[in-house]
């Protein structure tokens, strides 16, 4: 049975583009085919965050929307690209685990429902998440332009922080000419909208918190860029007047504070594992019924989100092995998956959501091997600190919303990032390494004897 108010096929009998959308895709195509790769990924995030979902253009029976025709020309000029590292550092093991994760969520998800029009929805989804990866994986060669897309960020930030503080005045927003939603009205407080919708587009900026006060680190250059990036994401996340956008940006606060503690992690994540099955032995309910108790605002569902995690442990038969079409019928609004987490799940199946939390693992092992290899850089050592302190928050925010289009372009833009920063982070250890005096003006056979003895001495201390 499909899930109540989900549906497949359908959609624009036609091209929906407002002219204005239309002319800012052609100058960023232009710009993202004609710029050094390094720069081209300035136009491609501010194009791609700032244009609502509703802009879509009908091609025959294909509906493609705006972001997926971005994503589409970063692909075909990657295909054309002739030069070697097309991507930084080669395919990882990171890059191993988003590709694993986007085919298996497509494979099963075709095979569960056996339907022409899903197999379609689902290509349309492995073209934002495979494709929209890729493309950010290109765009981003070297720590310079992990900087400069935080800086595309930090404009994406100031102008939609604009829009959305706007829309608390005038109960306009003006993206809705474009096809993105009004502001709506709860507990008698107006909850922004913008480009990106209130969820998606709090949660955003609540994750790039850690990134902005990263950037202001690097140098006087870049503060003016955090300064501003700061305040349109704080413009953001409360113009949006929901829990979820609060909880993500107190996380960012919350994971920076914890920088004192770096060394002793290991410790802290112990800590909390502790804690938790304590509670969960003193609780009258199960732990994960803490989250209905989280209410910033008033008005927040949170009742709903605990509701999904329980139906989602209590069904876990229903959906490990090739997710589930009847989880709207556990409860009430149990079509409504606001979890990233459990939407994996209930359409991937186990093996789906397993790929997707080891992408979380690898990318935490990096950043923490990266961190030890640059102890002593205190610079170096903050910057891997607020990376890893996004991708905390977009944990946290993951249990509260699922990933729209533009989540899954950050994220991937994250995930890009993470790698060629380690990666960056590696290199530097090794060119940090003193050449010991008599190999400096050595001859290659001395040299060779060396750093044999070398070895031998160590391997006399070494326990086997």
């Amino acid at each position: 049975m499909q899930p109540k108010n989900f549906q497949f096929g359908g959609g624009a009998a036609g091209t929906v583009l407002h002219p204005l959308v239309a002319g800012g895709m052609v100058i960023a195509i232009v710009l993202i085919l004609l710029l050094p790769r390094n720069k081209a990924i300035t136009p491609f995030l501010v194009a791609f965050l700032t244009i609502p979902l509703g802009q879509v253009l009908v091609v025959g029976n294909v509906h493609l929307l705006m972001h997926q025709v971005l994503i589409l020309t970063v692909l075909a000029r990657m295909a054309a690209f002739r030069g070697k590292g097309r991507f930084a550092g080669g395919f990882n093991t990171l890059d191993v685990l988003v590709v694993l994760w986007s085919l298996s969520a497509f494979i099963i998800f075709s095979l569960a429902w056996m339907q022409v029009q899903a197999v379609i929805k689902s290509a349309g989804d492995l073209v934002v998440s495979l494709g929209g990866y890729l493309a950010v994986r290109f765009l981003i060669p070297d720590r310079a332009t992990v900087q400069r897309s935080i800086k595309a960020l930090a404009v994406v930030c100031v102008i939609q922080g604009a829009f959305m503080v706007s829309e608390q005045f005038t109960y306009v927003n003006v993206f809705s000419t474009f096809g993105a939603n009004p502001p709506t009205l709860r507990e008698g407080h107006i909850r922004a909208e913008g480009a990106m919708g209130n969820l998606w587009g709090g949660a955003l900026a609540g994750i790039l918190i850690p990134l902005f006060v990263g950037l202001w680190s690097e140098g006087r250059s870049f503060r003016i860029a955090a300064c501003a990036g700061l305040a349109g994401a704080t413009a953001m996340v409360f113009a949006t007047y929901a829990s979820t956008s609060w909880l993500a940006y107190g996380s960012s606060l919350l994971a920076l504070g914890f920088w004192p503690l770096r060394r002793r992690m290991r410790l802290a994540r112990w800590g909390l594992i502790g804690i938790l099955v304590g509670l969960h032995l003193v609780m009258h309910g199960p732990v994960w019924s803490l989250i209905e108790k989280i209410d910033l605002t008033g008005g927040s569902s949170s009742y709903h989100r605990y509701m999904l995690v329980d139906n989602c442990i209590r069904h876990f038969a229903d959906w490990w092995l090739l997710g589930s079409k009847t989880y709207g019928d556990w409860g009430f609004v149990m079509f409504d998956v606001c979890n990233q987490f459990i939407l994996t799940g209930l359409r991937g199946g186990l093996l789906t959501l397993l790929i997707y939390i080891g992408i979380y693992k690898e990318s935490f092992g990096a950043i923490g091997i990266a961190r030890k290899r640059v102890q002593g850089d205190r610079k170096q050592e903050w910057f891997f600190w607020c990376i890893a302190s996004a991708l905390f928050t977009t944990v946290v925010a993951s249990f509260g919303i699922y990933f729209s289009v533009h989540l899954f372009v950050c994220f991937a833009s994250l995930l890009a990032g993470i790698s060629v920063a380690t990666l960056e982070g590696r290199r530097a250890r090794v060119r940090a390494q003193p050449v010991p005096a008599e190999l400096q003006s050595a001859s290659y056979e001395k040299t060779t004897d060396v750093l044999f003895d070398k070895m031998r001495e160590a391997s006399r201390y070494q326990p086997f």
